[in-house]
């Protein structure tokens, strides 16, 4: 079932955060059902990062969806991934397309969609999207549930 414990880095252990994405330890669990095909989502509404050229803060909401193949990802060490990114100058489309890509090398899901959804800078919010793999038939997904953005709220 899932990877013996003293192989995972965060989970049940105490743990520092990261002082980079790069330096990140992300881990991964074996999938209970790899026989049926499901989504799971995992939303980081108050995601932070730098911008890269002012040192300024940049929020995004993010919506991670994934058909896992073989492996989970294991959320502990998802959330210090997340939180690794606070002090760390990328731009908007950078640190999106990064996450996917990374978390999509982990786990080779079957699928996975990474929504960005990035609150205004000089009045101009930008979304970014990525995805890879092929939704397997049949399976259903739920929109992101993220509007437009009108205040986000």
């Amino acid at each position: 079932m899932a990877r013996n414990s003293r192989s995972l880095t965060h989970l049940g252990r105490p743990s520092v955060l990261p002082v980079s994405p790069a330096k990140a330890a992300l881990d991964r669990v074996a999938n209970p059902h790899p026989d049926t095909n499901y989504v799971a989502r995992f939303t980081a509404p108050e995601f932070t990062t730098l911008c890269p050229i002012t040192g300024q803060p940049d929020f995004a909401h993010l919506v991670i969806d994934y058909v896992p193949g073989r492996f989970l990802v294991e959320s502990k060490s998802l959330k210090l991934y997340f939180a690794s990114f606070r002090n760390h100058g990328a731009f908007h489309e950078d640190c999106t397309i990064a996450i996917g890509k990374r978390l999509a090398s982990l786990l080779k899901p079957k699928w996975l969609r990474i929504g960005g959804y990035w609150y205004p800078r000089g009045g101009i919010p930008i979304d970014v999207f990525w995805q890879t793999g092929r939704l397997p038939k049949g399976v259903w997904v739920p929109d992101q549930g993220v509007a437009p953005y009108r205040g986000r709220g």
